[in-house]
């Protein structure tokens, strides 16, 4: 029904030209179908999840570890043609579980609800050997206060050797997204739209920053939103960047994937 509102809104507005062009009507009702959105950032990520490296493909390795935010990460690189000379994997570790590999157990710090999901889900002890497989590691995740304040331990355990590279992704979130609200909006206003970030957004990339070396760690939030205190939520060309706040929309993941690899950890690689 949510959705059939939505189509229904953007038909009335298309008829009066109250907003901005087809194209970007299209592109927010694709946005707003969950299915179509969801479907989008995880399946590039899953067909690589536990996949073993290639022998025979002479490329570098890439391990890339994480929930959505990982996928996201994926989705970028994948979009703007990216580590070329790297073969990819994945390993999927849900949110609500996060990559911690350390002497404390997870479930002091999981919720009790997710405890056997959690046990049941990927993990970095399960990954060990391949991460030790790989030249390149990146870790993104939707971290949460405990584990980015763990990280310097488990960044520790993964007993990375000397030849091995480590990117750790900080959080992204674009706000709150409205998408009724938008099809309301003429472009004038859209291209200028910004959402305000949650200070404890802010304060999980914070100690994220102190626990991982500076040549390891991308700020995200700092690259996309310039500051980090607020986020666009279109691209120059009104495309919407994230459907949820979090995770990227195709023209999102176009996007953000040339802005995170100016950074110079990535932009080395």
């Amino acid at each position: 029904m949510k959705q059939l509102s939505i189509i229904g809104l953007a038909s009335m507005l298309w008829l009066s030209g109250t907003v901005a062009h087809a194209d970007f009507r299209s592109d927010l009702l694709l946005a707003a179908d969950p299915n179509f959105s969801d479907n989008y950032v995880r399946s590039h990520f899953l067909r690589l999840a536990k996949k073993p490296f290639n022998p025979g493909d002479k490329r570098s390795k890439a391990l890339i570890i994480g929930d959505g935010h990982a996928q996201d990460f994926l989705n970028s690189v994948i979009e703007n043609g990216l580590l070329p000379h790297y073969q990819i994997r994945t390993r999927h570790i849900p949110a609500r579980c996060q990559p911690y590999l350390g002497p404390e157990n997870p479930r002091s710090f999981i919720q009790p609800r997710d405890t056997a999901f959690c046990a049941g889900s990927d993990s970095l002890e399960q990954a060990r050997t391949q991460v030790s497989q790989a030249k390149l590691v990146v870790l993104a995740a939707d971290w949460k206060p405990w584990s980015a304040r763990r990280l310097g331990t488990t960044i520790r355990n993964l007993k990375l050797q000397p030849g091995q590279k480590l990117v750790v992704l900080g959080r992204k979130y674009f706000g709150r997204i409205n998408i009724h609200a938008y099809l309301r909006m003429p472009e004038s206003r859209l291209h200028g739209l910004r959402n305000a970030v949650a200070p404890e957004q802010l304060a999980v990339n914070t100690i994220l920053r102190n626990q991982v070396p500076a040549h390891s760690f991308v700020n995200q939030q700092q690259l996309i939103c310039r500051p980090a205190t607020s986020c666009p939520l279109f691209t120059d060309k009104l495309r919407l960047l994230s459907f949820d706040g979090t995770h990227l929309t195709q023209a999102g993941a176009r996007y953000i994937g040339p802005l995170l690899f100016r950074s110079p950890v990535l932009g080395s690689l």
